[in-house]
């Protein structure tokens, strides 16, 4: 019997990184505070390439409703306006010199649900992406089976791979339903 071993803690690593994006993700999405994290995903036009805004501006969040935007070169100001209206968060800059200030509205009952239907694609991409890891450790199993594996240690490995997997998925699920409970609340 050959001594074959599975790369668990690799896969481990790989789910984490699914829900650490998932993370991330989350917090891109609006919950009626004012955060400057919900800006990440914001590019800006910028002397000839993209870039994310706050590569050219200084974002702060002075208040809870109200986030501010230093945009570094007062050129750049039109195009930053630009790239926060086209964004699709739905907030309209106010232009003062080379500050922009965005207001954070009040989510209306239907934004909100809208937000938790985006909230829930996102988890059900990582969910994916936890689903694909799962697949690539069955793979590297058949792989360690055709080498010499035991049925035996097929199964247990099997079973812990699928441990990993379930795990991963349910801290997937709570996160989904923190931040739609989140979004939720009025």
């Amino acid at each position: 019997m050959t001594d074959i071993e599975i790369d668990t803690d690799g896969l481990q690593k790989r789910m984490d990184g699914a829900l650490n994006a998932l993370k991330t993700e989350f917090a891109s999405l609006r919950t009626g505070r004012a955060s400057a994290s919900m800006l990440d995903p914001v590019t800006v036009d910028a002397y000839g390439s993209t870039m994310p805004i706050n590569q050219c501006a200084t974002i702060n969040v002075p208040e809870p409703r109200m986030v501010l935007i230093n945009v570094w070169d007062k050129a750049l100001v039109n195009a930053v306006d630009k790239a926060i209206r086209n964004s699709g968060l739905g907030i309209n800059p106010q232009m003062d010199g080379t500050i922009l200030r965005l207001p954070i509205p009040e989510l209306n009952e239907e934004r909100r649900r809208d937000l938790a239907k985006v909230a829930g694609q996102y988890a059900e991409a990582a969910r994916i992406a936890i689903r694909n890891v799962r697949r690539d450790g069955m793979d590297q199993l058949k792989k360690a089976k055709a080498d010499g594996m035991s049925e035996d240690d097929q199964k247990i490995w099997e079973g812990e791979i699928q441990e990993l997997t379930d795990a991963a998925i349910k801290r997937v699920d709570d996160a989904l339903v923190t931040k739609q409970d989140e979004i939720m609340q009025v």
